[in-house]
């Protein structure tokens, strides 16, 4: 929570940098800075220190700065930016599968920058254990699991505040109904996160995505008219640099038609949380972990072992090669069998 104490002795202008959506505070207050931006907003104040002027103005110094620290603070709860809000973990706390048996696991922890995969037949309760992570379960889900926030209980407002989503879901279809381009899309995504450098953060999540998808688009492509792959490959870069959820889920990237390995450096890269549903080996064996669901519980948690980190190499051969045979494929070209190499 911001305080008085944190704002009354910085510059305005400093102020201003910091929290890019005060202008705003002060116009609706109609307070001028002007030549005085760079005073400190204390000494600014001293105006309404004037019992005349602060009754003009219906506002006495107390209750504006009181009133400053209250607008910074739900602003930034809004944005989904409060400065105590990083999330380094979350940890999960055993419950019971749907017969009612106990989970068979300690704690497991899973730290930002990590890439837990989440493996199991359809229907084994993979979409439960995503949603007791968001609604970041205390004993009160059908599961009974608990779930920790940096080691300790989750904070309210991750249940109940739209400013604090703790997962960003990317799933299999990415549908868009908006008569945007995708420069008009990203714009309306970037001010409403109240970006300074919108045009260095647009340029920077096309370049990315562009990295991941099959076939390139421009800025000024329709996003209705997008591919599945391309839609998915736009949503993954803009999640990645703008969305401020630590946890990632992505669902099936496998059957996105993108780089899939460029797609999860992205991701951790932005020091995000990654919990990936797959059926694919060679996505389970990137993960450092995987968790093995059965009967809508977990049923074991398995670290990725050296071994199959060397299989690893071997299934992205492999993986490389029928990559390149698709895109020689959309090209029209002839596929021969020593074009396989093995």
């Amino acid at each position: 929570m911001i305080t008085v104490q944190d704002i009354q002795n910085q510059s305005i202008a400093g102020l201003f940098e910091q929290y890019p959506f005060l202008p705003g505070f002060f116009e609706e207050n109609t307070l001028q800075v002007n030549e005085q931006i760079n005073e400190k907003l204390i000494d600014y104040l001293k105006f309404l220190d004037d019992e005349e002027e602060a009754e003009n103005r219906a506002i006495d110094k107390d209750q504006f700065l009181n009133s400053m620290t209250i607008y910074i603070s739900q602003m930034l709860e809004f944005l989904g930016e409060d400065e105590d809000d990083g999330v380094h973990s979350i940890s999960i706390l055993p419950g019971t599968n749907k017969s009612g048996e106990a989970e068979q696991f300690g704690e497991l922890k899973i730290s930002k920058s990590e890439i837990v995969c989440i493996v199991g037949p359809t229907g084994s309760g993979k979409s439960r254990l995503l949603a007791d992570i968001e609604w970041v379960a205390q004993k009160d889900t059908p599961t009974s699991r608990t779930i920790l926030v940096n080691e300790e209980m989750g904070d309210q407002k991750w249940r109940v505040s739209s400013g604090h989503k703790l997962v960003a879901q990317l799933s299999q279809n990415m549908n868009f109904v908006m008569d945007l381009s995708v420069y008009e899309f990203l714009e309306l995504h970037a001010q409403s996160r109240l970006v300074e450098d919108i045009e260095g953060v647009i340029a920077k999540i096309i370049e990315e995505a562009n990295k991941l998808a099959g076939e390139k688009f421009e800025l000024t492509t329709p996003i209705t008219s997008l591919s599945g792959g391309q839609s998915r490959a736009l949503m993954i870069a803009d999640t990645a640099i703008l969305s401020k959820s630590p946890i990632i889920l992505i669902d099936e990237i496998e059957n996105a038609g993108i780089d899939r390995k460029k797609a999860l450096d992205l991701l951790i890269g932005e020091e995000k949380i990654v919990l990936m549903a797959t059926h694919d080996p060679m996505l389970a064996l990137m993960g450092d972990k995987r968790i093995v669901i059965k009967n809508g519980g977990i049923h074991k948690v398995i670290e990725t072992s050296d071994e199959e980190r060397k299989l690893l190499v071997d299934l992205e051969r492999m993986d490389a090669v029928v990559q390149n045979m698709r895109t020689r494929l959309r090209n029209g070209e002839i596929i021969k069998k020593e074009d396989i190499g093995f």
